[in-house]
Order: C-alpha cells, then sequence, then structure tokens
C-alpha cells in the first residue's frame, strides 16, 4: 500500500507551487505596479510609528481579515501576533473577544471600532459619536489616527486578498505563483 502524502499546510508549504498546489489567481502586482512597494513601505512605517501597540494593530486586522473571510489575513496576523509572543488565548480569542477576559478597554474599542468600520448597519451611521468617543477616552489624536490607518491599510488589501488569492502563510514575494 503507497504511503499517503501529507497536504501542505500553509506554514509548510514550499515556494514551488507545482509541488504543493496552492496557486494564486493572478500573479504578484509589485511585478507590473513596482509603486506598491513604496505605498506598503510607508504604510508600515506610519504603523510603526510607536504611538499605538504593534499588538492591537495585528489584533484589529486579525479582526478584519475574520470579518471578510480572509484566510490570507488571519494566518498573516495571527502569526505576527505568536511571533510577538502574544498568548495563543489572546490569538484565538479575537473573534469572540466581547466574552473574552484577554484584552484592554483599549482593545476592545479598538476591535468594536474595526467591526463597525467593516460591518453593514442598516440602522444607521457605522461609526457613531458614541463609538468614537469611547476610542478617543483611550487614544489621543496621533494614536486615534494610527488606529484609522491600521484599519485603511487592512482595508486595502483585502480587495487584493478576495481577488488575487496570494497564498496564505508565505512572505510578500513569494506569495504569487501565476
Amino acid at each position: 500500500m503507497p504511503t499517503p502524502t501529507p497536504t501542505p499546510t500553509p506554514t509548510t508549504a514550499s515556494a514551488d507551487s507545482a509541488e504543493d498546489g496552492l496557486r494564486s489567481r493572478l500573479p504578484d502586482p509589485v511585478k507590473l505596479f513596482p509603486e506598491m512597494v513604496t505605498v506598503a513601505q510607508t504604510m508600515a512605517k506610519v504603523l510603526g510609528n510607536g504611538v499605538l501597540p504593534q499588538s492591537t494593530v495585528a489584533l484589529v486586522q486579525l479582526r478584519a481579515g475574520q470579518l471578510v473571510g480572509s484566510s490570507y489575513h488571519v494566518i498573516g496576523q495571527a502569526r505576527t501576533l505568536r511571533k510577538a509572543g502574544e498568548p495563543e488565548e489572546r490569538v484565538t480569542a479575537v473573534a469572540s473577544w466581547r466574552d473574552a477576559p484577554y484584552f484592554t478597554d483599549a482593545e476592545r474599542v479598538a476591535l468594536e471600532l474595526v467591526e463597525a468600520v467593516l460591518s453593514p448597519n442598516p440602522h444607521g451611521e457605522r461609526v457613531p459619536d458614541e463609538l468614537f468617543a469611547r476610542a478617543a477616552e483611550h487614544y489621543d489624536e496621533k494614536a486615534l489616527w494610527t488606529l484609522v490607518l491600521a484599519i485603511s491599510q487592512i482595508s486595502f488589501f483585502i480587495p487584493v486578498a478576495l481577488i488575487a488569492k496570494p497564498v496564505p502563510g508565505r512572505s510578500p514575494g513569494q506569495n504569487y505563483t501565476a
């Protein structure tokens, strides 16, 4: 009886798409638009300005990936949090943050804010004044702008992940196969 070949996981997948069968729908956009590197580097610099904990940025972006159903973003942000030493309970509880005891009040309002931005609200504006006021209680203007830009950054890359389907778990530049 032949030995079964294990199905590769994103964390063990090789860069050779012929070996693992994982393929993106589109080629690496940087080959077509090299300016995207500058955009990505600039956003990374802004988000790394030191006024907002990087764990908050990653938690918010993980939640965004969960909300839109992007495996690429969920896997990437969970990996970022784990590499930064975040406890597994915090990483896995992001989807149920409202009931989980692992988050600060500031993190909770950040998670609520990303949910408000990415979830339709048929009964009014997505980010009501009350939610903004609660966010402003935890973050000064620069930190609040950093949080807004963290949500903006992930929102910019959501269509990329959902349409082009870069291979989850692979580094930028190695996540496109088409």
